[in-house]
């Protein structure tokens, strides 16, 4: 089994054609790995895959598509029918990814308030957690419960958002 951690702390780990950075491109477009996850049972339309997922457009959902087939993640499969049909399904390297983006997305769940808050206070919206004598901040000591706040990909703008 590789070291990848001594891999990933290597001197060259940040070029452009490192393959853990091209792993991390992969997954970190929005939309792959959400088509990803969405294909993770079976096949798909296009049209179910919008249903699906929700909130990507038809172009979107067709670039990323695109994208994903380029990349050896997903095939399409086009059906010699009249009206024509085409599906979408998951290669072998595609079904790869399904742990890594579900365990992304226990992460989420499990740190998603506290990402959530952390944008709320560089936005001035929540003061900064009080710290205790011993270094801890009061956070820490929460049990990290849903706030039953929506979570959004990429909170408020962040940093690079147009002030209001």
């Amino acid at each position: 089994m590789r070291n990848v951690s001594a891999i990933l702390e290597g001197p060259d780990v940040f070029l452009a054609d490192c393959r853990a950075r091209l792993a991390f491109d992969l997954i970190g477009n929005t939309w792959n790995a959400v088509v990803v996850w969405a294909l993770r049972d079976g096949p798909r339309r296009p049209g179910e895959l919008r249903e699906h997922i929700g909130g990507i457009s038809t172009k979107v959902l067709t670039e990323t598509l695109r994208r994903l087939e380029y990349n050896g993640l997903v095939s399409r499969r086009a059906y010699s029918e009249a009206p024509p049909r085409v599906e979408y399904g998951l290669t072998d390297l595609g079904h790869s990814l399904v742990p890594l983006i579900g365990a992304f997305g226990e992460w989420a769940f499990d740190h998603g308030d506290d990402v959530l808050d952390a944008q709320d206070r560089a936005d001035g919206l929540l003061p900064p957690p009080a710290v205790r004598e011993d270094g801890e901040s009061e956070e820490d000591e929460e049990d990290g419960g849903v706030s039953g706040r929506p979570a959004s990909a990429g909170g408020s703008g962040g940093p690079t958002a147009a002030p209001a």
